[in-house]
């Protein structure tokens, strides 16, 4: 009997919670507590699990600007590392619940348009803080940045759309071969295509986007994305609060453009999982990863309908 097949979009909170300093400990021991879910949904569903990476970045780079005698990584290059750390990560954290769990970790790049808007408009911050006394340095190596008020300078990129999943035909090639796939970790190491191939290039994909697309190439039964928060609210943060249990696509994507749902956090989740329920006509689920058994049955969270 062939299992139907579930993209779930792990948040930054599976791997460090608030308050944490983020040791490779810690967020083994933060995946060791969904472990048991993952390999219990597996039994019952194919599952391809992706991840973002946006601290593990931070702190890879903070480890190059602190030893000057190692050349250091550009940023796509630091995306596929920590693409690869996290995938171990995972896997030794289900092999702790179901040590035969046959789990595989892809190296995933994902095209974008070099013409794409955000190349010229950089808003994605990564990496740590500067002094002022380093800007015209930093600047010498053609980066954008901005100050926070308090904090310093910091980095800023392009975080431009995902286009096409290089590695989908690998991917879709493990489902059924292996228990869980790990993949598009990140939102995907970004590449463009030139006359010698492809080509790396510093920016991130929100990793929301990069799993609606996967999701929907693939052709998933479902697409859940899990995070801090319950799902999706009207008034966030306000006393008056809602959380939105259903919603349709079409008006999930107005209110998402018109700033209903903040921008850096819940906005591009909603985006991404109206685009996933309207080019599949299935629904799709944010829910807190907490409750990541009852998300997967439509238990939990803000259901997104495809109307």
């Amino acid at each position: 009997m062939t299992k139907e097949l579930v993209v779930i979009a792990l948040g930054g909170n599976a791997l460090i919670r608030r308050g944490e300093e983020g040791t490779f400990d810690q967020q083994l021991s933060n995946l060791t507590r969904i472990a048991s879910h993952l390999a219990s949904l597996s039994e019952k569903y194919s599952l391809i699990v992706t991840h973002g990476n946006g601290p593990q970045v931070g702190n890879l780079y903070l480890q190059q600007e602190s030893t000057p005698d190692v050349p250091p990584m550009p940023l796509h290059a630091c995306g596929a590392m920590t693409q690869s750390l996290i995938g171990y990560m995972i896997q030794q954290a289900l092999s702790t619940v179901k040590p035969d769990l046959r789990v595989a970790v892809v190296t995933t790049r994902v095209e974008v348009d070099p013409n794409d808007p955000a190349f010229t408009s950089p808003t994605k911050p990564v990496g740590p803080f500067y002094p002022e006394s380093r800007l015209e340095e930093l600047r010498r190596r053609g980066w954008s940045l901005v100050h926070v008020p308090g904090k310093g300078w910091r980095r800023v990129v392009p975080s431009p759309l995902p286009r096409r999943i290089l590695e989908l035909e690998v991917i879709r090639s493990l489902i059924g071969n292996s228990d869980i796939i790990v993949a598009v970790g990140g939102g995907g190491i970004p590449v463009i295509r030139s006359d010698k191939g492809y080509v790396g290039v510093d920016a991130v994909i929100d990793k929301d986007m990069a799993s609606s697309l996967l999701a929907a190439e693939l052709n998933a039964s479902r697409l859940v994305i899990l995070t801090d928060v319950e799902g999706a609210y009207l008034d966030y943060g306000k006393p008056t609060q809602k959380l939105l249990p259903e919603i349709c696509a079409k008006d999930a994507l107005r209110m998402a453009n018109e700033g209903v749902f903040p921008k850096g956090s819940m906005g591009p989740k909603v985006e991404a999982a109206s685009l996933f329920s309207l080019r599949t006509g299935r629904i799709s689920v944010i829910s807190h990863l907490d409750r990541i058994l009852e998300a997967v049955e439509y238990g939990a969270g803000t259901r997104i309908l495809p109307c």
